[in-house]
């Protein structure tokens, strides 16, 4: 499993959004970008967390950050949930080759499938500047995102 630390090269690549519209990180570069794994599209952990960004975009749209969330659940799966919860962001699909940008970030839970829990500050020249990993069941903390906003 690839082990990113903060300083090295953010992994580039190319996902379908919600409506098959693929998007690259590389093509985001000029502004940081919070790339956010999570494990499974309609649990519960993972809509409380998403809700919470949504909920707080503003505080990202402020220091001029992207947002894009990456589950390696089918697009579709992706734009009803993001229909049904009203997020604005990205949600990317990482579903096919399954997985593969999940295992470039060092997220990639084999036995099970799933991206674990990982967000990565990817600054403006594509470097990766802050991150954390938690366990598919160990929801982040909101302040970590603050502290990083304020570090860039």
């Amino acid at each position: 499993m690839t082990t990113l630390t903060v300083g090295d090269a953010a992994p580039d690549f190319t996902l379908p959004n919600t409506h098959g519209t693929p998007v690259r990180l590389g093509d985001l570069r000029g502004a940081p970008v919070l790339v956010v794994f999570v494990p499974f599209a309609f649990s519960g952990t993972c809509t409380d967390e998403l809700c919470e960004l949504r909920d707080n975009i503003e505080e990202f749209e402020t220091a001029g950050v992207q947002l894009v969330v990456i589950s390696c659940d089918a697009m579709y799966s992706l734009k009803a949930w993001a229909a049904q919860e009203g997020y604005a962001f990205d949600l990317l699909s990482d579903f096919w080759p399954h997985g593969d940008v999940a295992r470039a970030y060092g997220v990639f839970d084999d036995e099970r499938g799933l991206a674990n829990r990982g967000s990565f500050l990817v600054d403006s020249e594509g470097i990766l500047r802050w991150a954390v990993v938690n366990g598919r069941g160990q929801r982040r903390d909101f302040d970590g995102y603050r502290a990083a906003l304020a570090a860039l």
